[in-house]
């Protein structure tokens, strides 16, 4: 039975994916049809990340009240109505107006599913879940890609919202396996405010480790086609499945690193994560073409990729597995502001500057992150 619950989660991680990358892969055409700015696809990433800080706020509170497979069931049926809406927007306020139940149930499905993995997986799992995330995040762009090339971007949206209502039909049936690991976690105690949280030593470089981290994936995911686009001069379509390569190197990277954590330490992956991706922004610096921004996108993919899995993983050994659902709703709320802040800020930039700025931003996001990692670990000592 924990074999059968392990494939759902699974199954869990690659839905969390698929519709990750479907603004950005599909932007370069949507903001025409919607007779939108180029720049708007950062004011639907902030709506979409400012309800999923609301709900990751309150994961830990629905978590221990609902239990975690029903908080993630009603999360991904939320998400999956989500997308048939925005399949079906007649404009751009339509995006804006079902980016908030979409966000609401993204955060409370990704506070609730990593912390129940990783009090109850080892780190090779979560490092191969959150690979099975990167399939799921690599496969949008692609389904966008044909959408583009055979359909539309309406038929992308909807062709991810179908999976994902096979995915809430397959956890609703898997609830009872979500039982024996839930009575475990009520035991362990009550929940932690937000603020109770934050004065627990080590969580405050911790959470903004993981927000430089964040900001750094959604920044790199969601502009690459654009970049890809408006300043190395790539087709529209043949971008949207370049967009991709950033998401295979998330998940080639996420496979790989399940074998590493037996020699390595998270804190180990971590720093190795952040030389890559720092390696990966330099490459997109470099003139040679489509084939230095493939690299580079790849690159970025396989540094970016032990980073979520480890920090997460490494949640209860650093704060006890009572506190970690609590800390890890405040990680995802900060994880989200991130994601909130930093891709509209570049689209401002892009806009008003220059989208050949992607690969600087990327370079410094990257910095910030490590710099952060080095003061938690020095705040742990």
């Amino acid at each position: 039975m924990t074999h059968l619950l392990l494939a759902v989660i699974y199954l869990s991680f690659i839905s969390l994916g698929l519709p990750d990358a479907l603004l950005g892969a599909g932007w370069p055409v949507m903001y025409r049809d919607l007779n939108a700015g180029i720049g708007w696809a950062g004011v639907v990433s902030t709506i979409i990340s400012v309800s999923t800080v609301v709900s990751s706020l309150n994961s830990d509170r629905m978590t221990r009240r609902f239990g975690a497979g029903t908080v993630t069931a009603v999360s991904v049926a939320l998400t999956a109505v989500s997308l048939f809406g925005f399949s079906a927007a007649p404009g751009f306020w339509a995006l804006c107006v079902l980016a908030v139940p979409y966000g609401l149930g993204a955060g409370a499905v990704d506070a609730a599913i990593n912390n129940y993995a990783a009090i109850h997986y080892e780190s090779r799992h979560m490092s191969w879940l959150h690979c099975m995330w990167g399939i799921g995040a690599a496969a949008g762009p692609y389904i966008m890609g044909w959408a583009l090339t055979n359909r539309t971007w309406r038929f992308g949206y909807g062709a991810v919202g179908a999976l994902q209502v096979l995915l809430t039909a397959a956890l609703f049936l898997s609830l009872p396996l979500w039982k024996r690991g839930e009575a475990e976690e009520k035991r362990n105690g009550g929940g932690m405010t937000a603020a109770e949280v934050l004065r627990v030593p080590g969580v405050i470089p911790f959470v903004l480790t993981f927000f430089c981290y964040c900001a750094l994936e959604s920044t790199a995911g969601l502009w690459a086609a654009s970049y890809l686009v408006l300043s190395r001069g790539i087709g529209e379509e043949t971008a949207a499945g370049f967009a991709s390569l950033f998401y295979i190197g998330i998940t080639l990277g996420r496979f790989l690193n399940g074998f590493l954590t037996l020699r390595l330490s998270d804190r180990q992956l971590i720093f190795a994560g952040s030389a890559v991706a720092a390696l990966g922004a330099a490459v997109l610096l470099m003139p040679f073409g489509a084939s230095s921004a493939a690299a580079g996108l790849v690159l970025v993919g396989l540094g970016c990729a032990p980073v979520y899995p480890c920090m997460i993983h490494s949640t209860p050994a650093y704060f006890g597995s009572d506190k970690s659902q609590s800390v890890i709703g405040v990680q995802m709320a900060a994880a989200y502001l991130g994601t909130a802040l930093v891709p509209p800020l570049f689209g401002a930039l892009a806009s008003h500057v220059t989208p050949a700025l992607y690969p600087p931003f990327l370079l410094l996001l990257t910095a910030l992150m490590a710099m952060f990692h080095v003061k938690l670990i020095r705040k742990m000592k």
